[in-house]
């Protein structure tokens, strides 16, 4: 995964943004790389498809990493509004490389059958309880990166989905408390092998799921407060350019609430975990053929609000 072919193709995609940040309403936090940094630093998408703002230059005492950021809660949070509020120097996207807006979390739950229309794109009725599985942490990379086909699946299919970010630390957390543990969402592309999800490993999704590369997210952590509901956005997915899922998060079945509420009861959560939280239908498997990706496809995740992730296939 070169950087100059990521920064190839983010030239090709959006036109860099010059000029000093005008400040939204909308905080877009990123994390991302430059040839004159010597480490990643955290910034602010100026708007989706904008520049970036170095929150670290804004105040070198913020940390370098998301997980940080969101561990130190309001603290980090205010200083990032600060910065949203002054004329600050934009880098040009053309110049910065994007990570994924988290890297390294505690845990990244999924969830399964989440979208009423997908399930009757199988035939089979809606869970009366959200069907829970996971992804390891290796396999998250940024919004432009590339999924590596696994020699071992012959089956490598696409799953756009709205991913949770996680906040604020919880056990047993109420449904009507369930949003103040979020900080944010952003565009996951839930990568999926479906021989070893559906045939291989007695059946059991977490191999077939968790390859290298199989989680694309960003390309920004945009906070709870600037999105004015996440249950009523346009997804999208579209495989070399043809639109291949099409619906809106409305159609989930258990909202994000309902998902932070029943995994709480097993699990802690901890700022930084990511709630993949489904997909709609569309996906390779259930096509008549089936279809899945090979190499040279390229596959691109867009929510509405959120932005878009643009993937190729190696």
């Amino acid at each position: 995964m070169l950087v100059s072919g990521r920064r190839k193709l983010l030239s090709a995609l959006l036109q860099a943004q010059k000029g000093p940040f005008q400040p939204s309403r909308d905080m877009r936090l990123v994390q991302f790389q430059a040839p004159h940094l010597a480490e990643p630093h955290l910034g602010l998408e100026s708007e989706n498809g904008g520049g970036v703002v170095d929150l670290n230059a804004f105040d070198p005492a913020l940390p370098k990493t998301m997980m940080q950021f969101l561990e130190q809660g309001e603290a980090t949070l205010s200083v990032a509004r600060r910065a949203m509020n002054a004329q600050l120097p934009v880098l040009p996207r053309s110049q910065v490389t994007f990570l994924a807006p988290v890297t390294r979390p505690d845990k990244v739950v999924c969830v399964g059958m989440n979208y009423a229309d997908h399930c009757k794109e199988q035939n089979v009725p809606v869970p009366k309880e959200p069907i829970i599985f996971s992804k390891f942490a290796s396999s998250i990379v940024g919004p432009y990166d590339e999924v590596i086909l696994p020699p071992e699946s012959k089956e490598v299919d696409w799953e756009v989905e709205l991913a949770v970010i996680i906040g604020k630390k919880g056990k047993h957390i109420q449904t009507t408390d369930a949003m103040a543990h979020v900080a944010g969402f952003t565009v996951a592309h839930d990568v999926s092998a479906r021989d070893w999800q559906m045939r291989r490993n007695g059946k059991q999704w977490l191999l077939g799921k968790t390859f290298d590369t199989f989680c694309p997210l960003g390309p920004a952590l945009v906070t709870r407060d600037s999105i004015a509901d996440p249950h009523n956005l346009k997804i999208c997915c579209r495989v070399n350019g043809e639109v291949v899922q099409s619906s809106n998060t409305n159609q989930m079945v258990f909202k994000t609430e309902e998902l932070i509420a029943w995994v709480s009861q097993f699990v802690t959560l901890y700022p930084g975990d990511i709630i993949l939280t489904g997909t709609p239908p569309g996906v390779g498997v259930f096509r008549k053929p089936p279809v899945f990706l090979k190499k040279g496809d390229e596959v691109q995740c867009e929510i509405e609000e959120l932005g878009v992730i643009v993937n190729k296939v190696v």
